[in-house]
């Protein structure tokens, strides 16, 4: 047991722990325009499952409560934080709590989660300090050195190790026994076996939305992906089956996954018919559509339920599921909105990365959804440790013919290194990457702000200069040939980010509109 957790003897207690989960704000820089407010689906999760056992969590989400609020970082020039300030959200939690857990998903926050826990520190000193999510997960001691104020590390999924922490807390006892967890046990790092990944997700209870919590965000405009009036973030699945070097879901994940019965997926989304009038739902999942039968059985249900609603896949998807068939069912169903995530235009760039798709699959995948009239994104990546300016000119060229041939968002970023993923701990054992703020900071920022110029870029033959270049460039192309050889689309989004409050047919009129609210907002 931590030293921390000891001195606040909390247990052994005849009723429940008194539980707070916490979200701090949106770190940027202030000129970006790609780092978007969405509800938090994790902690909804985590205290849904707490709920589901007894206890009763009070949501404190700074970002939810502080939507449109800006604020500098006077000891980072150049970043600014979307939400509330660390002393308003320390007004907004529930007395003496015993536990507050706090969501670390993204390094390019740490530093300011690691501000928010210490400040919760100060105001709660008996509270046992918790955090969780992929940073943590990745980076478990660094982040207990680096943040003392922190007690307790949740690695990988949440909802069942916070539970059991929670109960053996009550219960008074020794950390050991609780898998999934990291903490210092007088200045010694421990890291508990890890906890085994839920395989029934059908037993994990749905999300519990605080009152008012996501009318915030509609009321604000603010989605994941394309936006309309009431849109409800959703999970079909957890985990990816995929390996892919630059990403850190197979530490936090595993391999392992797991898709949702389609009856309690569709139940779920009747429920959120009934309670909120949702206009649209947002597959938040890594990895959605990767098994044909699972999808035609759920879009064939969605069909025989009379559900008409639209749907989108923002984070990106693979080919080998969409084909014909599956797409018409898509698209049948209300799918107005599918990314796809080919990542490169290089075959020699995919292998090196374990990206194991074939690129006239996944291109004639893109394609077809396009013919049944999907509007549809591509991500793309440049600047891996390895790549030859020929290779990032494969992509670039393969972007550009996508855009040429329809595909109405093309979006280029440039690799980041994120701890957890393969190619991290590579450059970190090279003594290629020096932990602390500056890194995690130009994390957040370097694909969030076209403007910026980032030295975090690994590559050995481009600097970050001209992978900057490159990626501003093709930007700019990609719309011009978009808009060139589809004139219609000008129209469309001069209608949607100046005409309609909420409408977006591509996250490119999301943000503009959003970035164009900021500014009238911070002039007006």
């Amino acid at each position: 047991m931590t030293t921390a957790v000891t001195s606040t003897t909390l247990g052994p207690r005849a009723s429940k722990l008194r539980v707070a989960l916490v979200r701090g704000p949106i770190v940027s820089t202030a000129r970006s325009v790609n780092n978007e407010a969405t509800p938090c689906l994790g902690l909804a999760y985590v205290s849904a499952y707490a709920r589901a056992h007894g206890y009763a969590p009070t949501i404190v989400d700074a970002i939810g409560e502080g939507l449109n609020r800006y604020w500098p970082l006077p000891a980072h020039p150049g970043y600014v934080c979307q939400g509330l300030p660390f002393d308003e959200v320390l007004e907004r939690m529930p007395r003496d709590p015993d536990v507050i857990g706090f969501s670390a998903m993204f390094s390019g926050e740490w530093p300011i989660q690691r501000g928010l826990i210490t400040a919760m520190r100060r105001e709660f000193p008996k509270a046992v300090m918790v955090a969780g999510g992929e940073h943590v997960t990745a980076l478990p001691e660094y982040s207990l050195r680096d943040c003392p104020a922190l007690d307790v590390c949740v690695r990988s999924e949440g909802e069942h190790t916070f539970y059991e922490l929670l109960e053996r807390l009550s219960e008074g006892r020794d950390l050991a026994a609780v898998n999934g967890i990291a903490y210092l046990d007088n200045g010694q790092f421990r890291a508990n076996d890890h906890m085994p990944r839920i395989r029934e997700l059908d037993q994990i209870p749905w999300p519990d939305w605080p009152e008012g919590y996501l009318e915030k965000f509609w009321a604000a405009g603010k989605s994941y992906g394309i936006v309309s009036e009431r849109d409800m973030p959703l999970l079909v699945s957890r985990g990816c089956p995929y390996q892919c070097t630059f990403c850190s879901s197979p530490q936090m994940w595993t391999t392992l996954y797991r898709l949702r019965d389609p009856d309690d997926v569709i139940a779920e989304i009747e429920h959120y018919r009934t309670r909120y009038a949702v206009t649209s739902l947002q597959l938040y999942d890594l990895t959605a559509i990767t098994k044909k039968s699972w999808t035609v059985e759920f879009t064939t249900k969605l069909l025989a339920r009379g559900i008409d609603l639209k749907w989108s896949l923002p984070s990106g998807t693979r080919s080998e599921a969409l084909d014909h068939e599956t797409l018409s069912l898509l698209r049948r169903t209300g799918c107005n909105y599918l990314v796809f995530a080919p990542e490169s235009g290089s075959p020699s760039t995919l292998r090196r990365i374990k990206k194991k798709i074939q690129l006239p699959r996944i291109t004639a995948s893109i394609l077809e959804a396009k013919r049944q009239g999907i509007v549809v994104r591509a991500n793309l990546i440049i600047g891996f440790p390895h790549e030859t300016r020929r290779e990032v000119f494969e992509t670039i060229r393969y972007g550009l013919k996508l855009a040429a041939r329809g595909v109405d968002e093309v979006s280029i970023n440039i690799f980041s290194p994120y701890p957890g993923s393969e190619l991290y701990r590579e450059l970190a054992d090279a003594g290629k990457i020096q932990l602390g703020d500056r890194y995690f900071l130009q994390l957040t920022s370097l694909n969030s702000d076209y403007t910026r110029t980032n030295p975090l870029t690994l590559n050995p033959v481009m600097g970050p200069r001209e992978l900057a270049l490159y990626r501003i460039s093709f930007m700019l192309l990609n719309y011009l040939v978009g808009y060139v050889l589809h004139p219609g689309r000008i129209w469309r989004t001069i209608r949607n980010v100046f005409l309609s409050r909420h409408a977006a047919a591509t996250v490119f009129e999301h943000r503009l509109k959003d970035a164009l609210g900021r500014k009238v907002r911070a002039t007006g």
